[in-house]
């Protein structure tokens, strides 16, 4: 409550869900990853009702971060299981791909001015990118193989800076060179 700094709670659906990454939608949905039960949520904060999205795919465990393009399709990372998957709100339809990389663990996701998901691979020294329609995901490797991206921020130009967790340093990848 913004105009009384009021704080209130919300029971979800299901116990021991696990929320973990946060978005709010252009209708003010909260959508959250269900990290304990491999689910995408949707919280619609007027009523208290929680919806729950499955992940089509048993192995798709631990998702964790969460994102909403310009076009309101929700994107998040599944990290544990090697996956990228994108939710279509209008009908429910979850679609998940795995990383070309194998345990590269995709992490923090953002997306960019033009609408395009970029994630971390937190277990590789690599940054990548999603097509919003193919799926296929291209990978930009970073410079040092001892190099563990975690978080992403773009400046006004679409340039990405990311956090070097182990290594203490932050990272500058220009995709236009």
């Amino acid at each position: 409550m913004k105009e009384t700094g009021a704080i209130r709670e919300y029971t979800l659906k299901s116990p021991y869900t696990g929320p973990h990454g946060l978005a709010e939608d252009k209708d003010g949905n909260i959508w959250f990853t269900g990290n304990n039960l491999g689910l995408i949520g949707k919280l619609d904060p007027k009523t208290g009702v929680t919806t729950e999205y499955p992940l089509p795919d048993k192995s798709a465990k631990d998702p964790h971060t969460i994102n909403i393009a310009p076009d309101g399709i929700v994107w998040f990372t599944v990290q544990n299981a090697n996956m990228v998957g994108r939710l279509d709100p209008a009908n429910g339809d979850i679609k998940l791909v795995t990383s070309p990389t194998e345990k590269s663990r995709p992490y923090g996701l953002i997306i960019n001015s033009k609408g395009v998901p970029y994630f971390v691979e937190f277990g590789a020294p690599k940054i990548a990118s999603i097509d919003w329609q193919t799926m296929a995901i291209k990978e930009y490797p970073l410079q040092h193989a001892d190099a563990r991206p975690r978080r992403l921020a773009f400046s006004d130009d679409d340039t990405i800076w990311y956090t070097d967790f182990p290594r203490g340093m932050l990272g500058r990848l220009d995709l236009k060179t």
